[in-house]
Formats: structure tokens, C-alpha cells, sequence
């Protein structure tokens, strides 16, 4: 009789080496193709990153920069840890990101607030030694300058020597220059601030006058003292900071204004340079976000004009911003849009577009383009639940070609010529992979095969493995809405609970044929069914299943996500008494909602960093579905999680971060006070010093264990043995 496998512990899931197996970040191809590198995080410590490189035609392994015996262990800025926290980065130590020199010989690394240049001869030379942090670095174009930002300035120098600030001083400490403000860093991916002609004699610099951005006093609650910090945070309906583009010579001479144009009250998306630097693209949009302006800007005289638009494809829609485009080398453009419906390629040439993509099953990433070849490879939805990689002609010839193995969900990137992919893959068996592939997608070497056997960490805990089901439901329009199911070894007659996990805001996609780690598979050990449905709003489904929440959060996810109880409770071996609803961030506000509209129908909710007034969040992210709380006030009031709190009569488990600087700890704070002016009880976790990501090898465990012991005294437990 074989022995039962290992139950899977919480503190299991969050100690050292993860159980997902090796996890490394930023893979790049050097500009030679000679050399693959990527953060890998160390066995003992998964937050942990070293730079690693890949020797392709040896097929040797090397380690780059050890970021224990490089580094000082100096603690960082309260500017770079925001700028991490916004980059979703907060927890990594060690190496985040670096940058290849042009000539493929050497890396720029910074490290603990300093910047180094690693040479592949294995020699360090230490680029920085300051007190201050050198935020935002950058190798020119063809690596005779490094570029940084300190003390809200931008600094340029030559490489290996003194760096010189070349941007004003005296201009007050609402301005910075060289950076990206809040919330372009935060909801619209765009962490540059400055950008370097290819010819490198020129450069575009973002000015940011912060002074018309209401100050907010956040206090991070520690657990040996608060610290309070008056943030500069524009709330919807507020006014944003005013954004400025100026073109300068290296070392800030020159200096002209980009015309944006007279209303202040506008976007900077995107910032490109053209490949001959004869012209710069700025991307404009208005602050409703239903309409960009590619804006053709003369680097001479910072004059401006509208090459083309792009506007929302329904008008009670907004535009998605994206990376997903490409200047080429004879004047045309790559792009993608959701004109159609559908996100797809179009080629603009000459005046005209042409449609390179087509059909029901977007497209959602560039990942390379070859000029010479005349393709251009992509990844795009399958059938719903996986990514997967194709090639298709510029020209717009022949059936797009698939690249990789339905069997798995894909990731992808190339080099800058198209030559040579990366390509990460993973299953729902299989933790994930990556490997070095031809541009037809044929497999060239495995960079991390990743196989669960052996010394793998989840080799142990395999023959408990889960495997997911995966099926759908309709909404109450029809649409089918994708659902995916954990159940644990199950007793024939039993009724089990449900741990019903949420998401529901714009973005993700919860349910995909990928690996799902580990964290779901401990609750499925503890005799748990996992549940995830994906509801309307959520991505990969077209404009028409993202557009039923505009204007209308709180509303039609709060429904969909009733109809996945509903079914959950028509099935033979769910406890339909025993439905306990879990989400963190948007997620924690759709656990409110949820509560709030349906009572009696959940055995309990935990609400973890929970959105309670959408007033109380910034103004990109939520005017973009929501509209302006100054011009819709009704919208904004039937969203609320405050105004119909006192309705939540199903037990309730409140988590926070006390020093979150994405939902601030207000959001919590007030619906605390009206659930006990209401006389309604509900119980709390709060973690002092911690942000929007509460975890760690012992947080994250005691937060987990938690949320059980809270689910256990309330009754929601499985059936006795």
C-alpha cells in the first residue's frame, strides 16, 4: 500500500525554494544574439535575484552579479520602494532590473541605489557612489552616456565618468523631471520618464509640475510607530499633474518645448523616436481615455501634428492602451487596436491601414518583429484559456502560423531583430517552463525544463496534485461565462465547502489552462472545492464582454459571479450552505458587493484591501470606467461599498495592509466605522507596516491560516471523516 502524499501546509507554500520551481525574470537576448540573461532567485531565498547568463553557442551558464556580495544592504529610498510598489516589484531584493550595453559586452546593474556596469570578462566597475538614489537608469542607445534621475532631476554622464544634473534646479519640490508621474507609473505601464534619441543627440524629458495634485496624508501604520507622508495622490474627479515634454541635447542645452497642445488636462501615454530619429511620437489622451492622438512631433522645433486618432470602439467604451506597436524602418507602423471589436494588427503605410489580423480570438501581445523577414510574431487567446504564439507577414499575405503547443499557455519575447525567441509555457500539470526557439517556434534549448520529478520542490506533493475541470456557465444575457473547479478527494454521499475565489474587476484572467501554484492546491488539502469564474468586464474576450462594466462597477460582476453560486449549489457533492466567497483589492470590493446584494446566499466573505468609494481612487484607473465622479455622482453612489454596508449580515473578514499606498487604508477605515455604527459585527486582520501585498514566509502563512480559523469558527469547514 503506497503511502498518502504529503499534505500541503501554508508555511509550505510560502518558504524557500518556492514550490513553482525555479522563477526567473527579465530574459533578454543580447544585441549580438550571443547571450541570453535573466534574474534568477536563489534556492534559499525566492525573493532574492542574482543576474545570470546563458552562453548560447557553449551552453554554459554563468553567474553575472551576485547581488549578496555586489551589494551593500543600504535600504532604498522611499522613492524607489514607491516606484516598486507601483511596478508590482515591492517584495524582490537583490537585482530587479538591468540593461545591455550596446556593444553586447557589458550589463548596467543597479544595485541597493547605486549603479555598476558588469562586463562579461566577469570584471564590476562601480558606475555610482552616492548617498542618494539613482532612480531610472539607462545606457544611450549606443552606450556613451548613463542616464539617471536624483533629487528630481535628470543627471547624464559619460560611461565611467562624473554625471552632471542637466535639467533646472530651484523649480520647487512639485517638480520633477525625467520621471513619470503617479499615475502613469501606476495604471498606465509606462514607468519611463525621459527618452533617448538613436543617434543619441537628443532626448526627450518629461517635466511634472505635481502642484495641482490634491496632498493626501497617508499614515503607514507600523508596528512600532506611523509614519505619515503627504503624497501628492489625484483622486477621480480631481485635478492631475500637468505633464510637459522638452527635447534637449546630452547635457541640456537646446532645450525646446513640445507643443501638446492648450488643453493641460490631457494623458503623455506613449513617448517613441523614430528609427532614423527624424521625429518624435507622443501619444495623447483625453482625460474621458475615448480617444488617443498619435501626435508627429519635429525634434527641432518641438511642433506638433495629428498623424492619426484612435477612438474607443463603442462610444460607451474607453481605449486600451498598449505596447503592442512597432515603428519600422521605411516609415510605416505596426499597431493594434480594437476597432473591429476585437484587439488585431493593423499596418499603416502611406496613409492607408491594413488589417494583418482578424477574427473572434484577440490578439494580445507583440512579442518581435522581423523587418527583413517581413513577419512579425504575436501571441493571442485560444479558444478562450491559453496564449499562444504566431507568426504572420507584414505584407498581409497567407493564414497567420501557429508557433507553439495548444497544450499549454503561452508567454513570449524576442530579440530586437526578430531572430531568436524566448518562449515561457505552463499547464495546468505542469509548473512553468522556458526554452530558446527558432522564429518558427522550434525549440533551439531548454533554459528552465522545469520537470516536477526528483529533487523538484513539488515532486513530493505531486500525487496530490489536483488536476482542474474546467467548463461554463451563462450569464443572464446568454454569454458564457468560463469557470474552473479544485476538488479534493471527495467520499461518495458527502457535501463539501467551497472556497470561492474572485477577481471580477477589468484585466485579468483568472481562468486559463495554465499552472495555477501552489496556494490553491493547500486549500484543496484542507478538503476544500476551489471555484473561480471569470465575469464580464474581465480581458481576452473582445469589447463587447469587457464594456457591461462601464459605468457600472459593482453591478453586473456582482451578478455573474451570483450565477457561478447558484450553480455551485445545484451540484451533488457542494454544500450549498458552506459557499464562502474570497478576493483581495478589486476583488475585496466585489466580496462587499456581493454580501451587500445578496445576503443569506454566502456562509461568510473575507474582503482583503478592499476598494470601498471609488472617489477614493485615482483618477486614470477609475474615470476610465467609471466617467468623472464630477459628471456622473449617481454612478459613483450606486458603486459604493459604504452606502449599503449596513446590509452585510453573513459573516465578514476584513484584512488591510496598514501602510498600503494603493488602497489606502481609509477605504477600510470607513467602512469600519459604519458597520459598528450600525451595530453589524465582522471580524479584522490588520498587518502593520505592510502594503498592498501582505505576505512572506511567516505573514503570508499566518494570513492564510487566518482566514481558515475565521471559516472554521463560522462553520464552513468539510464533512467529518
Amino acid at each position: 500500500m503506497s503511502a498518502a502524499p504529503p499534505v500541503l501546509s501554508f508555511e509550505r507554500v510560502y518558504a524557500s525554494p518556492g514550490l513553482d520551481g525555479p522563477a526567473p525574470r527579465q530574459a533578454r537576448l543580447s544585441p549580438d544574439g550571443r547571450w541570453l540573461t535573466l534574474l534568477r532567485n536563489r534556492p534559499d531565498d525566492r525573493e532574492r535575484y542574482d543576474l545570470w547568463g546563458y552562453e548560447i553557442e557553449a551552453g554554459q551558464w554563468r553567474m553575472l552579479v551576485d547581488s549578496e556580495r555586489l551589494g551593500s544592504g543600504r535600504e532604498l529610498s522611499e522613492e524607489e520602494k514607491m516606484q516598486r510598489e507601483r511596478a508590482r516589484i515591492g517584495n524582490l531584493k537583490g537585482i530587479i532590473t538591468y540593461q545591455w550595453a550596446a556593444d553586447g559586452e557589458g550589463v548596467l546593474v543597479p544595485l541597493d541605489g547605486d549603479l555598476f556596469l558588469a562586463r562579461l570578462d566577469g570584471t564590476v566597475t562601480r558606475l555610482t557612489d552616492s548617498e542618494g538614489t539613482e532612480l531610472n537608469p539607462q545606457l544611450s542607445p549606443q552606450g556613451r552616456f548613463v542616464s539617471f534621475v536624483r533629487d528630481r532631476r535628470l543627471w547624464v554622464g559619460p560611461v565611467g565618468g562624473a554625471a552632471r544634473p542637466i535639467t533646472p534646479e530651484g523649480e520647487g519640490e512639485a517638480v520633477r523631471w525625467g520621471e513619470a508621474e503617479f499615475v502613469a507609473q501606476e495604471e498606465m505601464h509606462r514607468l519611463e520618464g525621459y527618452w533617448w534619441a538613436p543617434d543619441e543627440k537628443r532626448l526627450v524629458v518629461q517635466r511634472t509640475d505635481e502642484a495641482p495634485v490634491g496632498i493626501v496624508t497617508r499614515a503607514a501604520i507600523g508596528a512600532k510607530g506611523t509614519r505619515v507622508y503627504d503624497q501628492r495622490y489625484p483622486m477621480a474627479g480631481t485635478d492631475n499633474a500637468v505633464v510637459e515634454l522638452y527635447v534637449m541635447d546630452p547635457d541640456g542645452s537646446r532645450p525646446v518645448k513640445v507643443d501638446l497642445g492648450p488643453n493641460v488636462d490631457i494623458y503623455v501615454a506613449r513617448v517613441d523616436w523614430a528609427p532614423d530619429a527624424s521625429a518624435i511620437y507622443v501619444q495623447r489622451q483625453d482625460r474621458a481615455q475615448s480617444r488617443i492622438d498619435m501626435l508627429k512631433v519635429d525634434p527641432a522645433t518641438g511642433a506638433a501634428q495629428i498623424w492619426f486618432s484612435e477612438t474607443a470602439a463603442r462610444p460607451d467604451y474607453w481605449v486600451n492602451l498598449s505596447d503592442n506597436y512597432r515603428f519600422l524602418r521605411d516609415g510605416s507602423l505596426l499597431w493594434w487596436s480594437e476597432r473591429d471589436g476585437f484587439g488585431h494588427f493593423y499596418l499603416l503605410r502611406d496613409g492607408r491601414w491594413q488589417q494583418l489580423t482578424r477574427g473572434a480570438s484577440p490578439t494580445t501581445r507583440l512579442v518581435g518583429v522581423d523587418e527583413a523577414a517581413g513577419t512579425f510574431t504575436y501571441l493571442a487567446t485560444h479558444e478562450v484559456l491559453t496564449q499562444q504564439l504566431y507568426r504572420a507577414r507584414l505584407d498581409g499575405t497567407g493564414a497567420p502560423e501557429l508557433l507553439s503547443d495548444p497544450a499549454f499557455t503561452h508567454g513570449a519575447s524576442m530579440d530586437g531583430a526578430g531572430r531568436m525567441l524566448y518562449v515561457t509555457r505552463s499547464s495546468p500539470s505542469q509548473p512553468p517552463q522556458s526554452y530558446l526557439a527558432a522564429p518558427d517556434g522550434t525549440r533551439v534549448a531548454w533554459i528552465e525544463e522545469n520537470r516536477v520529478e526528483g529533487a523538484h520542490p513539488y515532486a513530493p506533493f505531486l500525487a496530490g496534485h489536483a488536476t482542474p475541470e474546467f467548463g461554463t456557465i451563462a450569464a443572464e444575457d446568454g454569454t458564457p461565462l468560463h469557470w474552473m473547479m479544485l476538488k479534493p478527494k471527495m467520499q461518495p454521499g458527502k457535501r463539501y465547502p467551497v472556497f470561492f475565489s474572485h477577481y471580477g474587476g477589468p484585466g485579468p484572467q483568472m481562468v486559463t489552462r495554465g499552472w495555477g501554484g501552489a496556494l490553491a492546491q493547500a486549500i484543496v488539502d484542507k478538503g476544500y472545492i476551489y471555484f473561480v469564474l471569470d465575469n464580464r468586464g474581465s480581458a481576452n474576450r473582445g469589447v463587447d464582454f469587457e464594456q457591461p462594466l462601464y459605468r457600472a462597477m459593482g453591478s453586473v460582476e456582482v451578478r455573474d459571479q451570483k450565477a457561478g453560486a447558484t450553480f455551485l449549489k445545484s451540484l451533488p457533492f457542494v454544500d450549498p450552505h458552506k459557499i464562502a466567497i474570497y478576493g483581495w483589492s478589486y476583488g475585496g470590493y466585489l466580496t462587499l458587493k456581493m454580501l451587500e446584494a445578496d445576503p443569506g446566499l454566502y456562509a461568510a466573505g473575507i474582503a482583503g484591501a478592499p476598494v470601498t468609494r471609488w472617489e477614493l481612487y485615482d483618477t486614470h484607473y477609475t474615470e476610465r470606467y467609471m466617467g468623472d465622479p464630477r459628471e456622473v455622482p449617481e454612478a459613483y453612489a450606486r458603486a459604493s461599498a459604504i452606502g449599503e454596508a449596513s446590509r452585510i449580515a453573513d459573516p465578514l473578514l476584513l484584512i488591510h495592509g496598514m501602510a498600503d499606498d494603493n488602497v489606502v487604508f481609509e477605504h477600510s477605515s470607513e467602512l469600519i466605522s459604519v458597520l459598528q455604527e450600525a451595530n453589524r459585527p465582522f471580524e479584522m486582520m490588520l498587518y502593520p507596516g505592510y502594503t498592498h501585498r501582505v505576505g512572506g514566509p511567516m505573514v503570508g502563512p499566518h494570513l492564510w491560516n487566518s482566514i481558515f480559523r475565521f471559516l472554521a469558527a463560522h462553520g464552513v469547514t468539510p464533512p467529518a471523516e
